[in-house]
C-alpha cells in the first residue's frame, strides 16, 4: 500500500483553474518532488491531502486513509509545512509551539530545542515582530516538532535566505535518510535534484509528466554547443539530418543529439572546419522547460 495515493482528484474553480484529474502514489520512504509554477496547482493537491477542501471528484488517502473523511486519523504523522504559513500576531514563539503540542496532544521538549539550534530561531520573539524568514522558520519549527514520517512540503524554503535554505536542504536529506516519506512542491530545481527520487510536472492543473529523477538524466539527448571556423561551414552544417537546433548565433550552433546517435555526429562533425565544441547533459530545468514553451517548440 503506497504511503500517499492520490486518485482522479479534480477541483475545479472559475476560469478553468484547479486541478483535473490528478493521479499518483508515493511509496513509504520515498521524496517526490512536484514541480510547476505558481498557479499550477501544486497548493491545491496539498491542501485536498491536509482535507481541507472537498474535492469534485476523486479522493486522497494517506496511510490507506482517506485525507476527508478520516481527517483525525490521516493527521496524526503527518508533518505540513504550507507555502504561506499563517501564524497567529497576538503569541510569541513559545505560546505558539504550546498551542500546536495542544493541538497535535504531542510533546517533545528535545526534538523542539533541536529544531530551533538548528535553524537558529529565538522563539521569545512575538510573532507579529519576526521577519518573513523567522516565521518560516517558526512554521517549520512546528512541522517537525512531532517527528512525523510523512512530511507535505509547499514550497518549504520560500523566505529563508540563502545560508538557511542550504541548512533546510542538509536537514531533509537527513530525514529522508530516516526513512520518511516526502512530497516536496517546488518550483526551485537545486531544491528537487537534490531532494526528490522521482519527479512529477504539473501543468495548468493536470500533470503532464511523472518520472524517476535519474532517468531525466540519462535522457536520450545529450547538448553540444559547436562553434564553427567561418559561416560557410556554419550555413552547410544547417542541413545535417540527425540533429536538432535549439539556438544559433554567429558562428554558433546548440543542438540536441540522441546518444544513440552520438558517433554518427561526431564523424559528421570531424568533416567541418570547428573551433571549439561544447559538449552538456539535459538538466531538469531544460526537462521542465520543455513542458512551459510555445506548442510545437522544443527545448531538449
Amino acid at each position: 500500500m503506497a504511503t500517499i495515493e492520490v486518485k482522479n482528484l479534480t477541483k475545479s474553480y472559475s476560469f478553468n483553474k484547479g486541478i483535473f484529474d490528478v493521479d499518483f502514489k508515493v511509496e513509504k520512504g520515498e521524496a517526490v518532488g512536484f514541480l510547476g509554477p505558481n498557479g499550477a496547482g501544486k497548493s491545491t493537491t496539498m491542501r485536498h491531502l491536509m482535507g481541507f477542501s472537498n474535492p469534485d471528484s476523486g479522493y486522497c488517502l494517506i496511510n490507506g486513509h482517506d485525507c476527508l473523511k478520516e481527517y483525525t486519523l490521516t493527521k496524526e504523522d503527518i508533518g505540513y509545512l504550507p507555502g504561506e504559513p499563517t501564524l497567529p500576531s497576538g503569541l510569541n514563539g513559545y505560546m505558539f509551539v504550546k498551542m500546536m503540542e495542544g493541538l497535535r496532544h504531542q510533546k517533545n521538549e528535545e526534538r523542539v530545542k533541536y529544531l530551533c539550534d538548528k535553524f537558529e530561531l529565538d522563539l521569545s520573539q512575538e510573532i507579529k515582530r519576526m521577519s518573513i524568514g523567522e516565521r518560516r522558520k517558526l512554521a517549520i519549527v512546528t512541522a517537525f516538532m512531532s517527528d512525523p514520517k510523512v512530511l507535505l512540503l509547499d514550497e518549504p524554503t520560500s523566505g529563508l535566505d540563502p545560508r538557511m535554505q542550504e541548512i533546510f536542504i542538509d536537514f531533509i536529506e537527513e530525514e529522508k535518510r530516516r526513512g520518511k516519506t516526502i512530497l516536496l512542491s517546488s518550483h526551485i530545481f537545486r531544491e528537487v535534484e537534490r531532494l526528490c527520487d522521482k519527479i512529477m510536472i504539473i501543468k495548468e492543473g493536470r500533470l503532464v509528466a511523472k518520472v524517476n529523477k535519474d532517468d531525466i538524466k540519462d535522457e536520450l539527448k545529450r547538448r553540444l554547443t559547436i562553434n564553427f571556423k567561418n559561416k560557410e561551414e556554419y550555413d552547410r552544417f544547417h542541413k545535417e539530418e540527425k540533429i536538432t537546433i535549439i539556438n544559433s548565433l554567429a558562428k554558433t550552433l546548440e543542438v540536441t543529439i540522441i546518444v544513440d546517435d552520438m558517433d554518427y555526429v561526431i564523424k559528421k562533425i570531424a568533416e567541418y572546419q570547428v573551433t571549439n565544441i561544447v559538449e552538456s547533459t539535459i538538466t531538469l530545468e531544460d526537462y521542465f522547460m520543455n513542458f512551459y514553451r510555445k506548442d510545437g517548440e522544443s527545448y531538449v
